[in-house]
């Protein structure tokens, strides 16, 4: 077994421990992921791992199929749930638009036009999760998204090769798992002192 094998086992393995708890708390009622974004997530990240398939990246893409597969069962739980509804103005935005592109990657002769693309519309897709977050900052679960930001982390370091097709999407979604932790730390400590 290769380096980027073990690597690539590592990062299927943490997404299965991951998303174990969060789905755990979603049925718990602990956690109430907003629905929308998981959509949007479900939807970008089984895409981009095609595209991703397309562009070589190898064995280092299978956590994120595995990834989208399991992203679009908790939408469907959020949905289910009930976990949170509440649905904006600018939630119903970030989903249109997010829906609106996703025929991009079947058009782009490039793979890395289409990750580029979904990239983008996955990061709009925190949107509603940003300000369910800021929000009502314990209702997510921050060992989640530490977990998936190390979990990119270990899909970068298993790519079988490296381009803005293969690279974007993990580093993309690892960074914004770091600040989506910094976010919920500060409203937690900021609700804690009044």
């Amino acid at each position: 077994m290769s380096i980027k094998d073990l690597f690539s086992l590592l990062a299927v393995a943490l997404t299965f421990i991951g998303f174990a708890p969060y789905i755990r708390a979603i049925h718990k009622g602990t956690t109430k992921p907003h629905v929308f974004s998981w959509i949007i997530w479900g939807l970008t990240t089984s895409v981009v791992f095609f595209a991703q398939l397309s562009a070589d990246g190898g064995r280092g893409v299978i956590a994120i199929g595995v990834s989208g597969a399991i992203t679009l069962y908790i939408a469907a739980l959020a949905y289910r749930h009930k976990a949170d509804v509440s649905i904006t103005q600018s939630d119903w935005l970030f989903l249109l638009l997010a829906l609106s592109s996703l025929p991009a990657w079947y058009f782009a002769a490039d793979p890395s036009i289409a990750v580029l693309i979904l990239t983008t519309v996955d990061l709009l897709g925190f949107g509603p999760t940003l300000r369910k977050a800021y929000l009502h900052p314990f209702e997510e679960n921050l060992s989640f998204f530490a977990l998936f930001a190390l979990r990119n982390g270990l899909v970068i370091a298993a790519l079988s090769h490296y381009s803005l097709a293969t690279l974007l999407f993990p580093l993309a979604v690892g960074i914004s798992c770091l600040l989506l932790i910094v976010l919920l730390l500060i409203r937690r400590r900021s609700l804690a002192m009044t």
